[in-house]
């Protein structure tokens, strides 16, 4: 596994950079010592995690690492469905963070983790098109516009179950050209052209930036998603992956978060 990067990352890591070295930024009288998931530690930790987090993660990552040198983080990302399987079955990990309760919910009873895992942050679900919305959709309900094309997750992968959700408080019907393995290769899918529209989290319309347009899905046909993240109880470096949990859920993780377009 091998740590993923986007381009929507680099200002959010700068920020981070900036911000853990005032110094850097010109200002060294407010520089402030970095702030750690906890005691010092060193070493690596692989982190398998959603793939709505591909971002976010990639930023906490950078920012993880230089608050505590001497330690390296690698990412694993897709459906969380999917991560859960692999840990189930034996797959090498330290931590691993869902977008959904119901796959990490199995390998609580699995007996797979070192802890109860921690709801870190929610988020919301959005219809993604081309840029500039040419199709001009304007709800759910337009998806079965004759002609247009959607693309959906599997229905196996949480983006997929919660999107189903939707459709059905709506009282929308979809046929969708493909269903994808998870979150991303639906955006991937829009934003190259092979489709004119998909639903995906608000975190994904907003890393897509000027590639997509979004469209909001109201409150009452909307799914919030939780996502949970705890390390895992063969981590091959346990103080490692606790170190990187705390961070998650500390001051500078929950910033990221934000940043990216989670709540709380």
């Amino acid at each position: 596994m091998t740590r993923s990067r986007h381009p929507a990352v680099v200002l959010v890591v700068a920020a981070v950079v900036c911000a853990l070295s005032a110094a850097a930024c010109g200002d060294s009288s407010s520089a402030k010592p970095p702030v750690s998931g906890g005691p010092s530690v060193r070493g690596s930790v692989t982190v398998l995690a959603a793939a709505s987090l591909t971002e976010s993660f990639t930023a906490i990552g950078t920012a993880f690492e230089t608050a505590n040198p001497g330690t390296k983080v690698t990412f694993g990302f897709g459906a969380s469905s999917t991560l859960a399987t692999q840990i189930d079955q034996g797959a090498p990990a330290d931590v691993i963070a869902t977008a959904d309760t119901t796959s990490m919910q199995k390998l609580v009873d699995g007996g797979r983790l070192a802890a109860a895992p921690v709801v870190f942050a929610r988020n919301r679900l959005a219809v993604i098109t081309a840029a500039g919305n040419p199709k001009k959709i304007g709800s759910l309900s337009d998806l079965v516009a004759p002609g247009l094309a959607v693309v959906l997750c599997a229905d196996t992968v949480p983006c997929g179950r919660f999107a189903k959700q939707a459709l059905g408080k709506a009282g929308v019907t979809v046929t969708p050209k493909s269903y994808e393995t998870d979150v991303k290769a639906v955006v991937t899918k829009v934003t190259l052209g092979e489709a004119d529209a998909g639903i995906v989290y608000v975190t994904d319309v907003k890393a897509a930036g000027a590639k997509a347009a979004g469209v909001t899905i109201p409150d009452a046909q909307n799914v919030v998603a939780e996502y949970p993240i705890v390390s895992v109880k063969a981590a091959a470096n346990p103080s490692v992956a606790d170190a990187f949990v705390a961070f998650v859920t500390g001051p500078q993780g929950k910033e990221l978060l934000a940043a990216a377009g989670f709540s709380g």
